[in-house]
């Protein structure tokens, strides 16, 4: 299998691209949502698109009434999202008031408010989630493996996982939070959930490789094949790339449709979704299973 074969050139494709993400993170920050850092999001539209005040005239109305330091951006042809400190319902409706223009009043779509306690909790329990499932993947995997010894034991079935995991998390971090810098998406909880979704699909397809390396391996003990290690890898890669594919390419449409079509809610979850489906369908072939022919063969050295 050429994969396993030249699996260095995929090790250092992805080595790069993990180095490139935690750069990117360090140099434009995590851009953390009102969901995780306390305060207030408000979002209206206007009936009439030629009603739409420019950001620089609406944040000119919006200059007398001392809103202090906040973040004011369009959403789709007729909406304005304001992100801010804490807002009380009589500062909203003034604010709603302020962005009259042309004498239409905009409608307010959405209106929450978190406290700086609750955002850092959920902060926090975000987390909290992330590395608890990673850590419950890592168990099952090791225990669903524990039959297999030889010519690798079990935990390093699920240690290739969660290397594998820990790189489909962090690329698309990492793009996610350069494309955050120029169309001013933020991280919120609807991208933990979309992170959390992309840990479970991950796996999924990493499980499908690894057993049937197991199903194989087996194969090979009950007929004596003298097969190496890494043609065994190999041959189940090559058994399941074509489902791995095809998968991969109906949720791709389907995310694909719902990015272009639906709505700007969900634009930036369907987004980053889509980075997973494709960072983690690439890592399922190309890291997890070459992965774990390289540690078998560190153990030999």
């Amino acid at each position: 299998m050429p994969i396993i074969k030249h699996r260095n050139i995929f090790f250092f494709l992805s080595t790069a691209l993990v180095l490139g993400s935690i750069a990117a993170i360090s140099v434009f920050g995590l851009q953390f949502s009102s969901d995780f850092v306390g305060g207030s999001i408000l979002e209206v539209s206007y009936k009439n698109i030629q009603n739409v005040p420019t950001l620089s005239v609406a944040k000119d109305h919006l200059e007398p009434l001392s809103l202090g330091e906040y973040s004011l951006r369009s959403s789709g042809e007729n909406r304005l999202v304001l992100r801010s400190k804490f807002i009380s319902e009589d500062q909203k409706n003034t604010i709603v008031q302020a962005l009259t223009h042309h004498g239409e009043t905009p409608e307010v779509e959405r209106f929450n408010t978190v406290g700086p306690t609750v955002g850092e909790s959920l902060k926090n329990k975000s987390y909290i989630a992330i590395a608890l499932v990673v850590l419950c993947i890592m168990l099952f995997i090791t225990f669903a493996f524990r039959k297999v010894s030889d010519p690798v034991p079990s935990w390093k079935f699920g240690f290739a996982t969660v290397i594998a995991l820990a790189h489909d998390v962090l690329i698309p971090t990492g793009i996610y939070v350069v494309y955050g810098y120029y169309v001013g998406a933020e991280i919120d909880l609807l991208f933990v959930t979309a992170l959390l979704a992309i840990l479970g699909y991950s796996v999924h397809d990493t499980i499908v490789v690894f057993d049937r390396t197991r199903e194989n391996l087996a194969h090979n003990i009950e007929h004596r094949n003298r097969e190496s290690f890494d043609a065994t890898v190999g041959k189940s890669l090559s058994q399941t790339m074509t489902r791995s594919i095809n998968t991969s390419v109906t949720i791709f449409l389907t995310l694909l449709a719902l990015y272009f079509v639906g709505s700007d809610a969900t634009k930036h979850f369907s987004f980053t979704l889509l980075l997973g489906v494709i960072i983690g369908t690439y890592s399922s072939i190309c890291v997890a299973s070459p992965l774990l022919v390289a540690l078998e063969k560190s153990k030999k050295l």
